[in-house]
């Protein structure tokens, strides 16, 4: 039996899980300066820890309709290539234990090229929880971009 810990966020109603070791920190929301010329899913850069930092927008990445920023919105914080984004969600505010066996493939309807980043779906009680690989949700031309920012 083989169990993983997930950092839990929502984006609108849905709940996606990423495997915490991937996840470096959570953070509150920060405002980010604009970059000109940047992906149009990046909101910006943000000073963290001293480290200049670009912020996705999940929303924004996943083609989901925008919503106002509020006090639980958070940035999770992870590293890609050696350098740190953040991922803007709507809120973060659980980790799971999830056992392996309670893990499915992602439908075949949904696994096209464009979600290769969803790793499986979760069941854990009554929910359901859409499990994804941050490092997989910019395709390798959009992280050199950001590698370059």
């Amino acid at each position: 039996m083989s169990e993983r810990q997930y950092v839990i966020f929502k984006l609108d109603k849905e709940e996606y899980g990423v495997d915490i070791m991937h996840v470096k920190e959570i953070s509150e929301f920060k405002e980010s300066m604009k970059v000109p010329n940047s992906p149009t899913f990046i909101d910006g850069i943000v000073n963290y820890r001293g480290v200049v930092t670009p912020i996705i927008n999940l929303r924004k990445k996943f083609n989901m309709e925008l919503q106002a920023v509020n006090a639980n919105t958070r940035i999770i914080i992870i590293y890609l290539n050696d350098k740190q984004v953040g991922f803007l969600v709507d809120d973060a505010s659980q980790v799971l234990t999830i056992d392996q066996k309670d893990v499915d493939p992602a439908p075949e309807i949904i696994t096209g090229i464009d979600q290769k980043f969803i790793s499986g779906i979760a069941k854990v009680n009554e929910r359901m929880v859409i499990l994804l690989d941050l490092e997989k949700v910019l395709s390798d031309e959009e992280k050199k971009k950001i590698e370059m920012m």
